[in-house]
């Protein structure tokens, strides 16, 4: 086929190289333009168009597809199919239209639970034990189009980093054998009374609050690792918790129970095992609690 990619983050980077290494023809990745980033603030490309120039795809990066110059450009491709991953721009209903095929999006979660942006995170968040992918037949509306194809995938004790690599994987390939058939496939509508939705995380939500019971706790932690990182504070510093456990202790919720920062919560407590300073690597706990000794009985923040 002749495929018009779009995608922006780590996410989308299995689904284009699936796509190349299968044979179809990608006539152009359209990706989110070059942003500063990192601790120097350098202008950097996103992994989708790293990817693509490695693969000597051309790219492009409009800051809207909803100006005529944008959808002439689009079309002058002739395209039989848009696959979508991650993008980030929303598509008028003349690009949607565009393609003979239409476009196909690949989104993280089986929908319609978790329409929206942070299917992964909200997915951790809500203690659900399956998640998964959905190939779905794009439409106007938020992540409602009828659905071509689904995986499940379990969360088990994943942070949101590895559960979205393990996803990325696993959408690759069933986008791939999708297109096979796809003229084929019935499309399956969305029972839309079943919808719940994947609200962008907001760098506020990632505070702990220690009132919380543990296990919902841990499931902050791991829905922010790696970002943006659910933290607390110690002396006023702010410490990110990027792995921890339960433990069943009781006390005083926020309060250290030992010297090896076990934290008693609203019930049970959290003991955190991979911990970040501001402006240093991840270590273990033991490493930190050597440079910062943190007797029981203290109040963390």
């Amino acid at each position: 086929m002749r495929v018009i990619f779009m995608g922006t983050p780590d996410f989308a980077v299995p689904t284009l190289a699936a796509l190349h290494e299968a044979g179809h023809t990608i006539v152009a990745v359209y990706t989110q333009p070059p942003r500063r980033a990192g601790r120097g603030k350098k202008v950097q490309p996103s992994p989708v168009q790293i990817e693509a120039e490695r693969r000597h795809i051309s790219v492009r990066h409009p800051a809207s597809l909803k100006d005529a110059d944008a959808q002439a450009g689009l079309a002058a491709l002739e395209a039989n199919i848009t696959v979508v991953a991650a993008y980030g721009l929303i598509l008028p209903q003349a690009v949607l239209d565009m393609p003979r095929l239409g476009c196909v999006n690949v989104h993280a979660s089986l929908l319609p639970r978790w329409r929206g942006a942070a299917p992964v995170q909200r997915a951790i968040l809500a203690g659900d034990a399956v998640t998964g992918i959905t190939i779905m037949q794009m439409e106007a509306g938020l992540d409602t189009g009828p659905m071509l194809a689904t995986a499940r995938v379990q969360t088990d004790r994943k942070s949101a980093g590895e559960l979205t690599d393990e996803l990325a994987q696993v959408g690759a390939q069933l986008l791939v054998g999708t297109l096979i058939d796809i003229e084929a496939l019935r499309a399956v509508e969305q029972d839309d009374t079943q919808a719940t939705y994947a609200a962008k995380i907001d760098k506020a939500e990632a505070q702990i609050d220690f009132t919380r019971a543990a296990e919902a706790l841990e499931r902050q932690v791991r829905a922010f690792a790696p970002f943006p990182g659910a933290w607390f504070t110690l002396d006023g510093e702010r410490i990110k918790v990027l792995e921890a456990t339960v433990l069943g202790l009781e006390g005083k919720p926020g309060t250290t129970l030992d010297d090896r920062l076990t934290i008693a919560c609203g019930h049970a407590a959290l003991q955190p095992t991979l911990v970040q300073r501001a402006g240093k690597p991840a270590m273990e706990v033991e490493a930190f609690l050597r440079g910062k000794a943190v007797p029981a009985g203290v109040q963390l923040g």
